[in-house]
């Protein structure tokens, strides 16, 4: 939820602050700045809860701990790649396949309960996928709107 939270609001505050001081919405770079905010911020949880976020991966995955740090510097980089439009067709892309890709590990975690910021097994479960497949695909949508045909 927060990193939703934190999307509308950048998303928002950049495009009210680009109306002032220019007179015009300029949507693309509000969308693409909120994006790289969102996600920047998700990349700190690889960094601050690394342990819970090695649990998400199934066990026949090695170098787990290594995946959760290599994704979390990817998420900075896409994010941050957003920020030129010359490449952001590219990373659109790129971020549409990786938001694919990591879909299957939130399910994973919600059927195991998986606490990731806590380390635990005592997550919301299954019925967290109500919530997390729908904004997965907003995410996604988010990013095709904005990167790739905005």
């Amino acid at each position: 939820m927060k990193p939703f939270v934190l999307l509308l609001t950048v998303f928002a505050s950049t495009a009210i602050i680009c109306k002032i001081f220019t007179g015009t919405w300029i949507l693309p770079l509000s969308g693409n700045l909120a994006m790289c905010v969102m996600l920047c911020f998700t990349a700190l949880g690889h960094f601050m809860f690394t342990k819970g976020m090695s649990m998400m991966i199934p066990d026949i995955i090695p170098f787990k701990k290594e995946i959760v740090y290599l994704t979390g510097i990817l998420e900075i980089i896409l994010g941050l790649a957003l920020l030129f439009p010359t490449y952001r067709p590219t990373v659109g892309m790129v971020i549409i396949i990786f938001f694919i890709l990591i879909l299957p590990t939130n399910i994973y975690a919600a059927a195991k309960s998986l606490n990731y910021e806590k380390g635990t097994f005592d997550g919301q479960g299954l019925r967290y996928l109500w919530f997390r497949v729908p904004l997965q695909l907003f995410f996604i949508a988010w990013v095709w709107f904005f990167a790739l045909r905005g």
